[in-house]
């Protein structure tokens, strides 16, 4: 069944949603750990001041916190459908109220540079500003707070967990954190305050003044490419790409760390040519050390293309370091050595990973093991806010 954001959704779909919802809690890496039947279940959304909008005529308020710039009438909804205009005022209704909460490998987000071999304590919430066909969380991101299954958990309780549950960081994750950007403005910074950073993993659909505001207490980004085509973005994605690129620039300029993933799909972004492109930009543009991971796509949601083969996930990695790229990666497959760190320099293995799971870190003091040449990454925990890290 395709289900819509825009399809008014009865007490059938949310019981659907929940279940789905409920798998992402209860399971994964280290879900022992956290005790989720705990959690406290979240009662109907209380609004919460929005920030990034300007009020307009007539009660209507322009949002900017995404390049949508969504106009919305009163007592109506963005496009994301968790933040409401009521009587002239914008409102997030899912502040402190995630739908998916669990422990996670580091690795998962991916993040293979930022403190390896940790977990992340991770949530998501309902809503989107992307509609991307593949997505693999849509029971979540394609439904409206009051549809999902959610979880009372304040941004205090948040940091608490992730301390109790021995994680270096909270994630933010499963859905696209820019529409629940105040929750995770609040979480970064009380997890700034104790020392537990948290780390954001987002599709870069966001304004330049909001991304820098947040930066300044995150401890480090992943983004989605999720092509080199604004072709690809539109139809795919109901997105555009020249903002994400903005972007990743604007991450560069302020010397967090950050790392890209880019999701392979069959015959739509995997070309040699979109590939060379793509990463030929991230080695000038960016930096040669921003890590490049290649996941391999699998049909989903709306899009049911064959799996992305594996002779194109070689040929991705290949052309990546052709291009420059000097930390590559390939996901959602087992390909020996495709999820080691490699030193640029003499080739030595740095990190051995066997999928997310890290078996050996030999770096020493953040150096190659055999020609002491630097990597560039955070390594340990007491460096989780450092800047400037690529040149």
């Amino acid at each position: 069944m395709k289900i819509s954001r825009r399809m008014v959704i009865g007490g059938s779909a949310a019981a659907v949603a929940g279940l789905a919802v409920s798998k992402i809690v209860y399971s994964g890496c280290g879900a022992s750990t956290w005790a989720a039947p705990s959690l406290k279940r979240a009662g109907a959304p209380t609004p919460v001041d929005a920030h990034f909008w300007q009020p307009l005529d007539g009660k209507k308020i322009k949002c900017v916190l995404c390049p949508r710039e969504c106009s919305v009438a009163d007592a109506e909804r963005g496009f994301c459908g968790v933040r409401e205009n009521n009587d002239g005022k914008y409102y997030t209704l899912v502040y402190g109220r995630p739908s998916a909460v669990n422990v996670d490998p580091i690795e998962k987000k991916p993040l293979f540079h930022y403190l390896p071999g940790t977990t992340a304590f991770s949530i998501g919430t309902a809503g989107c500003n992307f509609e991307c066909k593949f997505c693999q969380n849509w029971n979540i991101s394609q439904f409206r707070p009051e549809d999902v299954e959610s979880f009372d958990l304040p941004p205090d309780k948040v940091v608490e967990a992730a301390q109790r549950t021995g994680c270096a960081t909270v994630a933010c994750t499963y859905n696209e954190p820019v529409i629940f950007y105040e929750y995770v403005l609040a979480c970064a910074t009380k997890g700034h305050e104790v020392g537990v950073p948290a780390v954001m993993i987002s599709n870069g659909f966001i304004q330049k003044n909001p991304m820098v505001a947040l930066a300044n207490e995150l401890g480090a980004i992943k983004i989605d490419l999720k092509s080199f085509s604004e072709k690809f973005y539109a139809e795919t994605c109901r997105g555009k790409l020249q903002p994400v690129l903005d972007t990743l620039k604007t991450l560069k300029e302020q010397g967090i760390w950050f790392e890209i993933v880019v999701l392979l799909v069959t015959t739509l972004n995997d070309s040699p040519d979109e590939v060379k492109r793509l990463a030929n930009w991230v080695a000038t543009t960016l930096s040669p050390d921003v890590p490049l991971h290649f996941s391999r796509y699998f049909p989903f949601y709306k899009l049911q293309l064959p799996q992305t083969p594996v002779e194109t996930m070689e040929k991705a990695y290949a052309a990546a370091k052709g291009e420059g790229c000097n930390f590559v990666y390939v996901g959602n497959i087992e390909l020996p050595g495709r999820a080691n760190t490699l030193c640029p320099g003499c080739g030595a293995v740095a990190i051995k990973r066997v999928g997310m799971m890290v078996v050996a870190n030999d770096l020493k003091d953040g150096k190659c093991p055999k020609c002491g040449r630097s990597i560039p990454g955070v390594w340990k925990k007491e460096d989780a806010f450092k800047r400037g890290i690529l040149a």
